[in-house]
């Protein structure tokens, strides 16, 4: 006799205001298997996940736990039915401590709704031990780093006795050691029986943790198949539906004059010190280094958000004080922010306002806003970028990761810029997306725009850089031309070693 699921959801349907975001969608998951969702942005996998956690109620299809039909879901019902989910964010309220967060939707009120203090931080403490979490539970939620605030959710899950556990996008923002750490904890999960769901767009890590894989692309289940039996272009194929012929779209374009040229640059604040670079028109120059290296604070020191004290910034060979943004703007410097949700969009603000809130001076008319102009000039640039939206007017919060980037990314190219700061412009989101915003910074390449762009991702570094520059302790410590640079050099500079040393393979 064929093992019941654990879940199962079969053929769901889900429309919103006539657009339909689950088409058929089917997702089957087993005791102690973990099983990776992939998808474009956009492709239904954030709606059937609420679906299942009972956030959204299906138009149609079926949903069973361990072989009963559900019916009526709702967040309550699905977490008695040991259904939890995690997020990239992770939803812990910082005032309280870990063993408070750690008792919501865990225990039950004791004699006369008194709690027993001693219980709760024993029962935290063993929760937290079965995850391998290093904590103490008297420690407040907000003091926590990002891994150890998805630890006490997995062990908050472990106490609500979760057999259904949904990892979303969990190491979006995690170290290297960070993320194997959390690996070891789903493998011992596996080992007890839970069944989990694993969403991410790092498709690399999928052979190394997953069991199988189902592929989403516009509201449907493409396919399931065992990650041991497919390959990250037959994944990427299946995502897009169509032949990526190249996920970094290079092209030799011809290089102008320096535009960018930093002079034993030095920021106290930022602990950035002695920085020489330069950057070209048509150039793309890749910045990497691991975090904490001084990556981003050497992006916010160019654009004025933590002004430079020592060095010079030179724009065309002429010395330029960069004091603030609105200077750094004027001067033709554009930066597209790494946390786009925080700082690279306003969500709530309509699609046509973001795009123009950079450059209000060309939709000013006397004391108003010429909104026909605004109209006009964010529609040319949704359209040029490929934003995927209804109109211009629906917020920004509607729109998918890919198409958000899209947004911001807009905003500045809107200004006219001669540099372009880009800081992670493809973190969070998918292939096919990635593609796109690629295919775009070599357009504007080869439109003259000098970039600089700051990755994590090598490959992403050495598919797009023209050269690489390799941060380490808060300064650059080598340039590499793009025949030159490899996977092996740039980490081992990275790492503060020499760019002959051999990194062991991991």
């Amino acid at each position: 006799m064929a093992e019941v699921p654990l879940l199962r959801a079969t053929d769901i349907t889900k429309s919103y205001a006539g657009v339909q975001a689950l088409k058929s969608a089917s997702l089957e998951l087993r005791a102690g298997e973990v099983h990776a969702l992939i998808g474009e942005n956009g492709a239904g996998k954030s709606t059937l996940i609420k679906i299942i956690t009972g956030a959204v109620e299906p138009d149609g299809g079926e949903l069973q736990i361990e072989g009963k039909t559900v019916t009526n879901n709702s967040p309550r019902l699905a977490k008695e039915l040991g259904v939890a989910a995690i997020y990239q964010q992770p939803a812990l309220f910082p005032e309280l401590t870990v063993a408070e967060n750690v008792a919501l939707g865990v225990e039950q009120s004791g004699l006369g709704g008194r709690v027993d203090w001693g219980a709760r931080r024993r029962r935290a403490a063993k929760l937290l031990a079965q995850v391998g979490a290093k904590i103490d539970p008297d420690t407040d939620a907000g003091d926590l780093t990002m891994p150890q605030q998805q630890l006490v959710e997995i062990a908050r899950a472990l106490g609500a006795d979760a057999k259904v556990l949904i990892l979303d996008e969990p190491t979006a923002s995690l170290s290297e050691e960070d993320t194997q750490n959390l690996f070891n904890v789903i493998r011992s999960l596996r080992e007890r029986g839970v069944g989990m769901v694993y969403i991410s767009h790092r498709l690399e890590e999928l052979p190394v943790i997953a069991d199988r894989v189902t592929v989403l692309r516009d509201g449907r289940t493409i396919d399931t198949r065992l990650m041991s039996e497919v390959n990250r272009q037959q994944l990427i194929q299946m995502m897009v539906g169509r032949e990526l012929s190249a996920v970094f779209p290079k092209r030799e374009v011809q290089l102008g004059d320096v535009v960018l040229e930093l002079r034993d640059l030095g920021c106290a604040e930022s602990g950035i010190k002695h920085v020489n670079l330069s950057v070209r028109a048509g150039e793309i120059v890749g910045l990497a280094g691991l975090v904490g290296a001084g990556r981003t604070e050497l992006a916010r020191a160019v654009f004025g958000l933590t002004p430079v004290d020592s060095g010079q910034i030179l724009l065309r060979g002429e010395p330029v004080r960069i004091g603030s943004p609105r200077q750094a703007i004027k001067r033709g410097i554009a930066y597209l922010p790494e946390d786009r949700r925080r700082h690279g969009v306003i969500l709530d603000m309509q699609i046509g306002s973001n795009i123009t809130l950079a450059s209000l001076d060309q939709i000013s008319r006397g004391a108003g806003l010429d909104f026909k102009r605004e109209k006009e000039l964010a529609g040319d640039y949704a359209r040029r970028l490929g934003v995927k939206t209804p109109a211009i007017y629906v917020p920004v919060a509607t729109l998918s990761g890919g198409n958000q980037q899209k947004v911001a990314l807009s905003r500045w190219l809107l200004t006219k810029p001669s540099v372009l700061i880009l800081d992670e412009p493809t973190q969070g989101i998918d292939v096919g997306a990635k593609s796109e915003i690629h295919a775009l910074m070599t357009d504007l390449a080869a439109e003259g725009v000098a970039v600089l762009m700051i990755s994590s991702e090598l490959p992403e570094i050495l598919g797009m850089s023209d050269r690489v520059a390799v941060m380490y302790g808060g300064t650059i410590v080598e340039i590499l031309g793009r025949a030159d640079a490899t996977q092996e050099k740039v980490l081992a500079l990275a790492l503060g070693h020499s760019p002959d040393e051999v990194i062991p393979a991991a």
